[in-house]
């Protein structure tokens, strides 16, 4: 591997994917030569594909190859959409907007053909609150989606709703499930295989913790994708794929910053290296319901005491930016900068307030990949100049996305978490995640804020790009004002490519995979 220098870090993670290989985690190089297969990377292992409950980004990349939109976005470098499942579709005024779809799409398992019905089903299913979605605020101005007949209906909203055509109908609350597929299921609801798909792959194979396979959906009435099917390798760490796209089993994979710097100056041979930027953010939270974090001086301490600079260098390798914020660059609602900084003496004069100048011992929980306990280990050190002892506690992922949720046991005993959430190309999707609502769901911080959430349910309505821009930075005060956030980066989005695959990237990076082609 002539551009890649293996320190023992790197080759340990190296033996790990060998050992995936060897229990048939990771395809052989022998296998690349196999027309019509995409082999991909993602990040963690399916959990729940299901609209209504999913959890990771690495679901949605699976659910959008095999379930039909109203429209979606389009691959490109600019945030535009496209008709998918419908044939037209209009906004008649402020709060209805009018829809016809195309015929012929057929549900698999003989369920028929998608009607209008279950567009109907799909978006009330979400925003009814009784089914407890985490993602009910995408539409929460949904009054009810009226069927006009078998292929059209109105969608009727309560008020104008902002996010509509960015974040809601192009992502994954836009969604289309089969009602009569959903509703014959135990629960109504489903997790890792779908009752019914109209897109344009099925899951053919799931392997856990290993890989799943995407095979073509026979009764797909669509273009057909380029590849027979896709398989989705569930990799962790960054550099570990690297070294499985290097080895020929990955013709498309993300990888790590630490990869850029060192790719920027010289590629393996017959790949593209892509560069994109990333609207996911990353930051270091604080349980406010710990005994150890509920003086707001204490958390101020921890603020204040961190070096970014050397978080960024050690765990970023000089790649990205410092976040000012949970909402990136690109987008309306970003700040221009932080309102506390790296400051060791104001860190320990808080600790002096807060009666802990003796010292302080914390947990620090974060995922087990190289990028984080780089950062975790940073500010471990960063806190050790100020008095504060912090004990990293690294987790797979399975484990790790479910500490701070209430339906858990270890919510109450987390203390710090190094966590980073994906987004969508609307400042009310970084924000949705920190009302009083999601506390015990996705706010791990179980901050509570009554005008935080005010500001919320407020900004989804206004028309003035203005107004929302100042509102989505005031409400980013008030979460740093609390205490419970340190802003660390909004990354950055690069990946690497066989030169015989065409990548289908979002703006972000976020990969596509049904519309993968072949150069």
């Amino acid at each position: 591997m002539s551009a890649l220098r293996l320190n023992r870090r790197q080759a340990l993670q190296g033996l790990a994917a060998i050992g995936l290989a060897a229990t048939g985690g990771l395809p052989s190089a022998a296998d690349a030569a196999v027309s019509k297969v995409l082999r991909a990377r993602s990040y963690s292992d399916l959990q729940v594909l299901d609209p209504l409950d999913w959890i990771s980004q690495p679901d949605v990349d699976i659910a959008v190859c095999c379930l039909s939109k109203l429209i979606r976005h389009k691959p490109g470098t600019s945030w535009d959409w496209e008709l998918d499942a419908a044939e037209s579709i209009k906004q008649i005024d402020d709060t209805h907007v009018a829809f016809t779809l195309r015929k012929g799409i057929k549900w698999s398992n003989g369920f028929g053909e998608l009607t209008a019905e279950d567009v109907k089903y799909s978006f009330e299913r979400i925003a009814n609150p009784k089914n407890q979605s985490p993602y009910m605020t995408d539409w929460s101005s949904l009054d009810h989606v009226e069927v006009t007949d078998s292929y059209s209906g109105v969608i009727v909203l309560k008020e104008y709703f902002a996010p509509l055509w960015t974040s809601t109908l192009p992502e994954a609350s836009g969604m289309i499930v089969c009602k009569k597929a959903v509703e014959a299921l135990p629960g109504k609801k489903f997790t890792t295989a779908f009752p019914a798909v109209s897109g344009p792959y099925q899951i053919g194979q799931w392997v856990p913790k290993q890989k799943t396979v995407l095979t073509r959906n026979p009764d797909f009435s669509g273009t057909p994708p380029t590849f027979d099917s896709i398989e989705i390798y569930p990799i962790e760490d960054p550099n570990t794929a690297e070294i499985a796209f290097e080895a020929g089993s990955l013709d498309f994979t993300w990888i790590g910053l630490d990869a850029l710097a060192r790719l920027k100056k010289k590629a393996p041979a017959h790949a593209v290296l892509i560069e994109r930027p990333s609207l996911a953010f990353t930051w270091l939270g604080m349980n406010l319901t710990h005994p150890n974090l509920q003086d707001v001086n204490v958390r101020r301490a921890i603020q204040q005491a961190v070096d970014m600079d050397s978080v960024l260098e050690a765990a970023y390798f000089g790649q990205a930016q410092r976040a000012t914020g949970i909402v990136a660059p690109s987008l309306l609602g970003h700040r221009t900068k932080n309102l506390y900084g790296y400051d060791p003496n104001a860190a320990k004069a808080s600790l002096e307030k807060a009666g802990k100048s003796e010292g302080l011992r914390v947990t620090l929980a974060c995922l087990n990949t190289s990028e984080f306990l780089s950062a975790a280990q940073v500010i471990q050190a960063s806190l050790s100049e100020v008095g504060i002892t912090a004990d990293i506690k690294p987790y797979d992922s399975g484990t790790f996305w479910t500490l701070g949720s209430q339906t858990g046991t270890s919510w109450n005993e987390i203390q710090l978490i190094l966590n980073r959430y994906t987004m969508e190309p609307d400042p009310s999707w970084a924000t949705a995640w920190f009302t009083t609502a999601q506390i015990g769901v996705w706010n791990w911080e179980r901050w509570s804020s009554p005008e935080f959430d005010k500001l919320q349910e407020k900004a989804l309505h206004m028309r003035d790009s203005k107004e929302r821009n100042a509102t989505y930075q005031h409400m980013q005060d008030l979460m740093e004002e609390s205490g419970a956030y340190l802003f660390i980066t909004n990354g950055a989005t690069p990946s690497i490519t066989r030169d015989n695959v065409v990548p289908a990237l979002l703006p972000d990076g976020v990969p596509l995979l049904f519309a993968f082609g072949n150069a």
